[in-house]
């Protein structure tokens, strides 16, 4: 993987599928889908109960294998697999740390109304939540969130490498040092 860049304010950016939102930015380029495994492993060792992770990202962009690895880094119980059809699954903590709440709000065209159905919000406090598609829809659950956003790179003739952004928003992510992900 290469180096990060510099973190950034993304409000300065023109990006317009950049979440629109303040934060630490840092950005890493990822050659293959085990190394994006690899950066979910590392991700999760930054997590703790009560984070919010969104996940956006065009189909095939890498997602669920990125929360693969976080739930491999997390430590939980059964295979981590898309939720499109289920919605939601809950993967219990095999040691003592949090469980890891995966959704897929792909086919849910609604805001947090539609979320609220899924009780992600008595979940949040004690768990690790992941939203693939949550951009638009679980904004309002935490203040404190990540956003990664991942993109195929142009041109790549392997369809392999992906440009990763990882937004952290909120106090929370104001001291979490996301440019170590890169190491």
């Amino acid at each position: 993987m290469e180096a990060p860049a510099a973190p950034r304010n993304p409000a300065e950016s023109s990006g317009p599928s950049e979440p629109s939102v303040a934060g630490v930015t840092t950005e890493i380029t990822v050659n293959s889908p085990e190394q994006m495994r690899e950066l979910g492993r590392r991700l999760a060792k930054l997590l703790r109960a009560g984070d919010l992770v969104m996940l956006t990202g065009e189909l095939g962009a890498g997602k669920t294998t990125m929360t693969r690895g976080l739930g491999e880094g997390l430590g939980v119980r059964g295979a981590v697999t898309s939720p499109t059809f289920v919605i939601a699954r809950v993967h219990p903590p095999l040691g003592g740390g949090p469980p890891l709440v995966h959704v897929d709000a792909y086919r849910l065209g609604g805001g947090l109304d539609e979320m609220e159905d899924l009780d992600l919000d008595v979940s949040l406090s004690d768990s690790v939540i992941v939203v693939e598609w949550g951009e638009g829809k679980v904004e309002e659950l935490a203040e404190d969130r990540l956003h990664v956003l991942i993109h195929r790179a142009v041109g790549d003739t392997t369809d392999e490498v992906r440009h990763v952004t990882l937004t952290g928003v909120g106090e929370r992510w104001a001291t979490v040092g996301l440019g170590a992900l890169s190491a």
